[in-house]
């Protein structure tokens, strides 16, 4: 496996640690994280390159919000995923690419 790949591994956790506490300290509630990394995601997918990207990199582009969304959404019920469980399910909660337009 790519080293760089293993690498952002480790940053999206690390990041989701940052974002649980954030929510632990009450510096932000879930809910202002889940908004701060819809808006990451929309950025990304509106990005003036984006009508040049295929389906698949538009995906890699959102990738990172959207797997850090579900960390959060699973960290509020409790659970801490591994990065493979997460990246599993951004896999299976990704929009179709018809109603991303």
């Amino acid at each position: 496996m790519n080293t760089a790949n293993l690498q952002l591994e480790g940053l999206y956790l690390a990041m989701a640690a940052l974002n649980n506490a954030l929510a632990d300290k009450g510096l932000l509630n879930r809910e202002e994280l889940d908004a701060a990394l819809h808006r990451a995601e929309q950025v990304a997918l509106g990005d003036y390159r984006s009508e040049d990207l295929s389906n698949a990199e538009r995906d890699a582009v959102a990738f990172a919000p959207r797997l850090l969304r579900l960390a959060n959404e699973r960290s509020a019920e409790g659970d801490t995923l591994s990065f493979s469980e997460l990246a599993r399910l951004v896999g299976v909660t990704k929009p179709r690419h018809a109603d991303q337009q």
